[in-house]
């Protein structure tokens, strides 16, 4: 059995059909299977159905599909290692976040790590908590940033720090210059702009506010962090719910104090468990650490 046996019948899991696999591995269709059949005739066990329109994995094939992807997982870290430049002269690193964090967090972060190692390639990207870890059990990244409590078993969450939720105004807005806490009934009447219910922060807002017995009106929803952020900025009646920390990063909005403690959050750091960490890796999850968030 060869480790190109492995990569054809995972290509053939991934697109369920032959000839799709073959144009992606540059191979014959004829060749493919020949390979495929060898691979089955080497475990002793049939791995594919192919009596149908699609191709099926076996019940044998997708408990076989499940370590020959972890296995190639692990070859590609071990390459990695190989190439592994100890003193940060070059190398790669791929971050993802959620996406409240490009509001604040994004662009001093990455800056600071560029400042410090110009030799890494550093690939950034927004997605939600899901893909995030679903990416990190792929091993297409090395980590993320999102929050504690990581639904799957396969990723490990290092706690950072603790973020405050903060009702937002723009600079215009009346309780933009306001000394005295927000009541919660005072709080309730106001008209927000929030993240809609796909959002993790959504999730988190609405749930303290049923804790705290009230139900504020939700007057425009957006899936866009700095969509809400332009909303809010130009509006005298327009509040939002974002972190606090968002708000000391925009010129043009303003936190407001609200009489009972916003809800919190423990931010993390994302790794898949077992996976081997690059000299890049441990730089930045180093440098992060040290480095808190206003």
């Amino acid at each position: 059995m060869l480790l190109r046996h492995i990569r054809y019948f995972l290509a053939v899991t991934e697109h369920r059909n032959f000839t799709r696999a073959s144009e992606a591995l540059h191979v014959s269709q004829p060749t493919l299977s020949q390979q495929i059949r060898q691979l089955e005739d080497a475990l002793g066990a049939q791995l594919l159905d192919r009596s149908g329109r699609s191709i099926r994995l076996t019940d044998a094939g997708k408990a076989y599909a499940q370590y020959a992807r972890r296995a190639l997982q692990d070859l590609d870290a071990g390459k990695r290692a190989i190439h592994d430049a100890k003193d940060l002269t070059h190398g790669e690193l791929r971050l993802a976040m959620t996406p409240t964090f490009t509001a604040y967090l994004m662009g001093p972060l990455v800056a600071r790590f560029n400042a410090d190692y110009p030799g890494i390639d550093l690939s950034v990207m927004e997605m939600n908590q899901d893909r995030i870890e679903a990416l990190l059990a792929q091993d297409d990244l090395d980590i993320g940033i999102g929050f504690m409590k990581a639904r799957s078993a396969d990723i490990e969450s290092q706690p950072w720090f603790v973020e405050t939720l903060a009702l937002v105004v723009g600079k215009k807005h009346p309780y933009a210059t306001r000394r005295r806490a927000l009541s919660l009934r005072e709080f309730e009447k106001e008209p927000r702009v929030l993240l809609s219910g796909d959002f993790a922060t959504r999730g988190h807002i609405d749930r303290h506010c049923h804790d705290q017995g009230i139900h504020p009106h939700t007057a425009i929803e957006a899936n866009s962090v700095s969509g809400i952020i332009e909303m809010v900025q130009h509006s005298d009646r327009l509040a939002t719910v974002l972190p606090e920390a968002v708000a000391h990063h925009h010129d043009g909005l303003c936190p407001v104090k609200v009489r009972d403690a916003m809800a919190q959050r423990t931010v993390a750091m994302l790794q898949r468990k077992g996976a081997y960490r690059t000299a890049a890796c441990q730089a930045f999850v180093d440098m992060a650490l040290a480095w808190k968030p206003v």
